[in-house]
């Protein structure tokens, strides 16, 4: 029995980098710009991104947080101010060294005015914001300060890969201030909490919580949290994280506060952020070999309406149906928001729209025709059941029922992508096993007990391209004795393959 065909080929089995490749450009997500290393996000995948923002943001201006924007360059002396911050960014810097172009004798534009000091395009604003708060902070009235910006960020990747590393994206950075030690820590705590939430309640995406080790910690933290997702070829993906920065930035830009007592105290901060590598993460969690499946809460439409018209006589009839049933569902609000429906009216034939709509993701394919109108029925596809599979559902049935159906396509996503990655949670006690899962191309994450030191980390990096992913802060059985160096071990980490 020969093979059915897919839409996406390569398949996910064959290869699944290229996979990916081909169906964010069959999404219709995005594609590469002319510019090096950087993307040119589609209207259809910069949808999901504001619905993303959307969500986002109300959760963060729940938690008292207020938007706010800061400048696109740093100062390079703002920058070097802290000295593991600037180690940790150094490599992925743009900089700007002249502020004007010239032409020569040729005609040939050339830089111009060099700049006296240069200035650091925004990789992460940590420097530049805490300036601005040591000018904002003078009391403990003041505080808790608690920022937010929706921006892009420059990161010169020297390997890019769209919406996964890009040297160009965009992200949410959160920047907060507190009195105490304690409270600005429960703050990191709260924010990774708040991103693991809405990405297996929206998103759809199951997550593992943990800290990063030493080696792995955002530059210039005390600590940070992490939300790492397992993608279908094994991999792990760090889908967000959350900082805890003591009083290392405080320092470095002088945020000082008068207490209660009126003594000089040092603030402690935070910061935290997701980018759009959120949607690689979708396509990679929910995608097939048809293309993109997508979570109804964040979808770019819920529903597309396909009229199927064989003849023009008909026409007006059955669009007049189609744009009334989508009038109808737009007045049902889902999550806090109307239905996004679509109707699809192109001069083409219904079999290549479907397709289109199967690669794009959309959760629900209506189509309606003569037949449909007259019985009152629609012809129901939606994108986790095979392409050719239907329900008959009445008119009324569906309108009433649609945030049902949506809820339940949502929690068949979340529980498929959820038994995938527990499947494939490993728990290994000795070093062959260990080296042994990652030599194969199976993927996966293992959980082990570790012991060693930054080096040993190294060491493994260097033999397997595994590193510890995080301390896992919701995955404990006790402690136990690390494979490698046979010394007790508090806690089993998880280490992976990553993006």
């Amino acid at each position: 029995m020969s093979k059915q065909r897919t839409a996406i080929e390569p398949t996910r089995e064959q290869n699944f980098p290229e996979w990916y490749q081909q169906v964010v450009k069959a999404s219709q997500f995005a594609e590469h710009s002319p510019v090096r290393g950087c993307m040119v996000i589609k209207p259809w995948g910069y949808a999901v991104w504001e619905n993303i923002q959307r969500v986002l943001d109300n959760k963060f201006k729940e938690l008292g947080h207020e938007n706010a924007y800061f400048p696109l360059f740093i100062p390079l002396s703002y920058f070097q101010k802290e000295a593991k911050h600037v180690e940790g960014f150094a490599k992925e810097c743009a900089v700007v060294t002249h502020h004007r172009l010239e032409s020569n004798e040729n005609g040939e534009l050339l830089p111009a005015g060099e700049l006296e000091e240069p200035l650091i395009v925004r990789p992460t604003s940590e420097m530049i914001i805490g300036e601005m708060f040591s000018k904002w902070i003078e009391s403990y009235r003041d505080l808790p300060l608690k920022l937010n910006q929706w921006a892009n960020v420059v990161r010169w990747e020297m390997r890019t890969r769209l919406f996964l590393r890009t040297a160009e994206f965009l992200w949410q950075e959160g920047h907060t201030a507190h009195a105490t030690k304690e409270e600005a820590l429960a703050h990191a705590e709260t924010m990774l909490h708040v991103y693991a939430d809405f990405a297996s309640d929206f998103m759809a995406l199951p997550l593992i919580l943990g800290e990063k080790s030493e080696s792995e910690r955002f530059p210039g933290a005390d600590v940070t949290f992490t939300i790492e997702g397992m993608m279908q070829d094994g991999k792990a993906l760090q889908a967000g994280t959350s900082h805890f920065l003591g009083q290392n930035f405080s320092k470095a830009a002088n945020i000082v506060f008068k207490t209660k007592d009126g003594e000089d105290e040092f603030a402690w901060t935070t910061s935290w952020g997701v980018t759009t590598r959120f949607i690689g993460a979708l396509i990679m969690v929910h995608g097939d070999d048809d293309g993109m499946i997508l979570p109804p809460r964040i979808a770019s439409s819920q529903i597309v309406i396909i009229p199927i018209v064989h003849d023009e006589e008909t026409r007006e009839e059955i669009e007049s149906y189609a744009n009334g049933l989508a009038g109808e569902l737009r007045g049902v609000r889902y999550f806090d928001a109307p239905l996004n429906v679509r109707v699809d009216n192109r001069d083409m034939r219904g079999g290549e729209k479907g397709w289109e709509w199967i690669k794009k993701g959309v959760p629900i394919r209506v189509e309606v025709g003569k037949r449909e109108i007259e019985a009152d029925t629609l012809f129901v596809k939606k994108r986790i059941n095979p392409p050719k599979e239907a329900e008959k559902i009445p008119r009324d049935q569906f309108v009433s029922t649609i945030c049902d159906q949506l809820d339940e396509i949502h929690d068949k996503m979340y529980q498929k992508a959820h038994s995938f990655m527990e499947e494939r949670l490993i728990k290994i006690d000795t070093k062959e096993t260990f080296y042994d899962f990652f030599k194969k191309d199976s993927g996966g994450f293992a959980l082990t007990h570790f012991a060693g030191d930054v080096a040993l980390e190294e060491a493994i990096k260097k033999d397997l391209s595994v590193t510890i992913r995080c301390i896992p802060l919701n995955l404990d059985d006790g402690p136990g004795t690390c494979p490698f160096t046979g010394k007790p071990s508090k806690k089993r980490l998880v280490f992976a393959k990553a993006y």
